[in-house]
């Protein structure tokens, strides 16, 4: 079986995809990006049920697919997308003490991951989910 290109380029569109947030969000370093995409991205996870978060990770590119899924427990129950603020102040939450996080990460890692998926495949996961986890992405005041 030949390896596929994703996999092969993994590393090359994740550093793309920390230079296009790092120009979006105006963090100085591509750790505080790596850092708050980490944030953003356990934030949507924790509001998903196992399934539906599987279903979403395949449509991102592997390098945050594997960032989506790490230090998952699937056993902690879903809870319910809460509003914009509380869910930015979930995001301020990881590692609180070492957070960086813009005040518009969420809208800034949701402009930056649409500039690095197939919009298509992505919007298609999107419809599959429930509404507030499209609009997390999609509802992104900037």
């Amino acid at each position: 079986m030949t390896i596929p290109a994703e996999y092969l380029r993994a590393s090359r569109d994740f550093e793309r995809f920390l230079a296009d947030l790092k120009a979006i969000s105006l963090l100085a370093t591509h750790n505080q990006c790596y850092a708050m995409t980490r944030a953003v991205l356990r934030t949507f996870r924790s509001h998903l049920e196992t399934p539906q978060a599987l279903r979403f990770a395949d449509a991102l590119p592997p390098v945050l697919r594997a960032i989506f899924v790490e230090a998952w427990d699937p056993a902690v129950p879903a809870t319910p997308f809460p509003d914009r603020r509380a869910l930015h102040a979930e995001v301020l939450a990881e590692r609180r003490d070492h957070n960086t996080a813009s005040d518009t990460a969420i809208a800034d890692v949701a402009a930056a991951l649409r500039r690095n998926v197939d919009a298509a495949a992505f919007d298609a996961v999107l419809a599959t989910l429930p509404p507030a986890a499209g609009d997390f992405w999609r509802a992104c005041p900037r």
